[in-house]
């Protein structure tokens, strides 16, 4: 895992397979400032494999599926920690996600929310949330991370 660039709040990480664990400790470290995580990318690049095996980390043991065609997983580790997990994939719009009634995951206690494909509801990240972005670089994979955290007023 090679850390390539850190500016404007933003993590840049080129990383191959066999380094997914390091990955995963990254981004658990920045569960104390991300309520949300949002990770987009083409098909393939790992976001996925990234939230099953940050799923894992944080201690949960039941299967991990992706919530493709359910939208939304649940999963609960031993210390009462509650996890969704979002595939917004084929949500077609933000009032669609509002309507079911997925915005208020956000406000849960004690909980994290990882998001695929958020594209459809930008407008409403953001406070406290990581975007990442996944793509594909040469045989590895590049991680960019943005964080926007609540201003005080």
């Amino acid at each position: 895992m090679e850390p390539v660039d850190k500016r404007n709040n933003q993590d840049e990480i080129i990383f191959g397979e066999d380094e997914i664990d390091e990955v995963v400790d990254f981004l658990q470290n920045k569960l104390k400032e991300c309520k949300i995580m949002a990770f987009s990318g083409p098909l393939g690049a790992g976001k996925t494999t990234l939230i099953r095996s940050l799923l894992r980390k944080l201690g949960i043991t039941e299967p991990i599926t992706s919530p493709t065609f359910i939208y939304v997983n649940r999963y609960k580790n031993d210390q009462n920690q509650l996890f969704y997990h979002f595939d917004l994939y084929r949500i077609e719009s933000v009032s669609d996600f509002l309507e079911a009634g997925f915005d208020e995951y956000f406000e849960q206690p004690n909980s994290w929310v990882f998001i695929e494909w958020p594209e459809v509801i930008m407008p409403l990240l953001k406070d406290n949330v990581c975007l990442i972005k996944l793509d594909y670089h040469d045989e590895k994979r590049k991680l960019q991370m943005q964080k926007f955290k609540k201003t005080e007023k």
